[in-house]
C-alpha cells in the first residue's frame, strides 16, 4: 500500500469512528419514539406556510432530512431542526407582500448574522456571561407556550392557513376531543413523567417475571404509535388523498434576487427572529444539551454556525428557514431519543419523503388530526418546562419568573430576557451595597 495512502486512511479513521458511534441507536424503539417528538412543532409551521405561502415542501423536506442527518452525525444527539418561528409567525400573518423570498432573505440575513458570532467567537462569549436562572427563565417561557399551544390544538379547531382557532373541537370524530385526550393518556401511562426506563427495572428476577407485560407496555414507542394512528386517520378522512399524490420530487429553483425580499426579509423576519435565534436555538440549546447529556460538551459557537451554515444553502433553493430549538430537543428526549441516529432516523424519511412524494405529502398532512399533533407539542413542552426545576435559592427562582412571566405575556424572548438581565444586576447591586453596610456596622 502506498505510505501516503496509508498516512490518509489513519486520519479519516477517528472521524469515521466518530461518526459512526454518533449515529448508533442506544434503543431501537426508543430512537424511533425519540424522532416523533419534534413534529407536533415541526408539522404544523411547515402545513401553514405551504397552504399560506406556497413554500415548497418537497424542497424543505429533502435539505431539512439532510439537516438532521447532518446534526444527528455531528453532535451524537437528537439535535432537532425547526422551522424559525419568528419569521413563520410573520409570514403566515403577512399579506402578500411578504412572500416565499421575503422569508428565504429573512432566514440568509439570520444566517449570516449567526455565523458571523459564532465564528469571530463572540456567541461563546455570550453564552459565558448570561446567568442560568435568565437561560431558565427562558427555557420556562418557550416550554409553557409550546403546552399552551398544544392545549389549543387539542382544544380548539385550527385553520393553519389564516394561523386563527375556530370553534370548540367536537368530541367524536376522526379528529376529535376524545381521540386527542386517548393518545394524551396512553403517552403517560407508557412514558410517565419522562424517568429513565432503566430504574423502574430495578426489581428481583421473580418480580420481573411477574411484571413482563407491564416492561412491555413501558418499552412501547407511545410517540410513533400515536403518529401512526393520525397517519391512518388522515387517510380514513379523506380516501381520495392517495389517488392525488403524484410522484417525484419537486423542482429546485435558486432564489432570485430582489431589493425589496433583501430589505423586508431584514427588517420585518430577520429583527423579530434574531433574538429568538440567540436564545432559544443556541444558548438555550446548549445548556439543555448539557444537562440531559452530562460529561459532554456542546458550544454555542458550533451550534450557531450549524444554523448558520443551514439557512446559507437551504434558504437559496426555497427550503423554509430553520434552527435548532430547545423545545425540539426536550421533545425528542421525553420520547426516548438519545443519540443522533435518532433525528438521522428521521432526516432519512424526510428525504425520502421528499425525492419520492415531493411536495404532493401536503394533501395528506393537511388532513392529520391536528387535536393529535396537540398532544406531542404538549409533552415537548412540559419537558422543557421541566428543565427549570433546578433553580435551588429565591434569587434564582425570582429571576427565572419574572424573565419568564414577561415573555408568556406578548412581550416576547428578547424583552423576557433583557428584564431578567436587569433584575439579575440589581439583586446583585442588592446584596453587595447589604454586605457593604453590614461590614460598615462591624467596624
Amino acid at each position: 500500500m502506498n505510505p501516503n495512502q496509508a498516512s490518509s486512511e489513519t486520519l479519516k479513521q477517528p472521524f469515521l469512528v466518530k461518526i459512526k458511534k454518533n449515529l448508533a441507536f442506544r434503543s431501537k424503539w426508543g430512537e424511533l419514539n425519540g424522532s416523533m417528538g419534534d413534529l407536533g412543532t415541526f408539522i404544523p409551521i411547515i402545513l401553514a406556510l405551504t397552504l399560506a405561502k406556497d413554500l415548497d415542501l418537497g424542497t424543505t423536506l429533502i435539505f431539512t432530512g439532510i439537516y438532521n442527518f447532518a446534526t444527528g452525525a455531528l453532535y451524537g444527539i437528537p439535535m432537532p431542526v425547526q422551522p424559525m418561528k419568528a419569521i413563520s409567525s410573520v409570514a403566515i400573518s403577512s399579506g402578500p407582500d411578504f412572500g416565499v423570498p421575503e422569508v428565504m432573505f429573512a432566514g440568509i440575513w439570520t444566517g449570516v448574522i449567526l455565523m458571523f458570532l459564532g465564528v469571530t467567537g463572540l456567541m461563546e462569549f455570550v453564552y459565558r456571561f448570561i446567568p442560568l436562572s435568565v437561560v431558565r427563565g427562558v427555557q420556562l417561557s418557550q416550554g409553557l407556550n409550546f403546552a399552551m399551544t398544544g392545549i389549543k390544538y387539542v382544544r380548539n379547531v385550527q385553520n393553519f392557513k389564516t394561523n386563527k382557532s375556530g370553534g370548540d373541537r367536537p368530541w367524536l370524530g376522526l379528529d376529535g376531543l376524545i381521540l386527542a385526550l386517548v393518545c394524551a393518556c396512553f403517552i403517560i401511562i407508557v412514558n410517565g413523567s419522562g424517568e429513565e426506563n432503566e430504574e423502574n427495572e430495578a426489581n428481583d428476577g421473580g418480580e420481573r417475571k411477574k411484571s413482563k407485560w407491564k416492561r412491555f407496555l413501558f418499552s412501547l414507542p407511545s410517540a410513533f404509535m400515536v403518529f401512526l394512528l393520525g397517519l391512518a386517520f388522515a387517510i380514513v378522512r379523506r380516501p381520495k388523498v392517495l389517488s392525488e399524490m403524484k410522484f417525484g420530487p419537486s423542482r429546485i429553483h435558486l432564489l432570485k434576487i430582489s431589493k425589496h425580499a433583501m430589505k423586508e426579509g431584514f427588517l420585518r423576519g430577520t429583527i423579530p427572529q434574531l433574538p429568538l435565534s440567540i436564545l432559544n436555538s443556541v444558548i438555550a440549546v446548549c445548556k439543555l444539551s448539557s444537562d440531559l447529556f452530562p460529561g459532554r460538551r456542546f458550544t454555542s459557537t458550533s451550534l450557531s454556525v450549524t444554523v448558520g451554515v443551514m439557512n446559507l444553502v437551504g434558504c437559496w433553493f426555497g427550503a423554509v428557514p430553520c434552527c435548532h430549538g430547545a423545545g425540539g430537543l426536550a421533545g425528542q428526549y421525553k420520547f426516548g431519543g438519545r443519540s443522533g441516529g435518532c433525528v438521522a432516523l428521521l432526516g432519512i424519511a424526510k428525504l425520502v419523503l421528499g425525492l419520492v412524494l415531493g411536495s404532493s405529502i401536503v394533501k395528506v398532512l393537511d388532513q392529520f388530526p391536528v387535536g393529535v399533533l396537540g398532544v406531542l407539542l404538549l409533552f415537548a413542552g412540559i419537558e422543557l418546562a421541566m428543565a427549570a426545576r433546578d433553580m435551588n435559592s429565591k434569587d434564582e427562582t425570582f429571576v427565572m419568573l419574572v424573565c419568564a412571566s414577561v415573555s408568556l405575556v406578548g412581550s416576547g424572548a428578547s424583552v423576557g430576557f433583557v428584564c431578567g438581565i436587569v433584575i439579575y444586576l440589581l439583586l446583585k447591586l442588592r446584596k453587595v451595597q447589604k454586605n457593604e453596610s453590614c461590614s460598615n456596622v462591624w467596624n
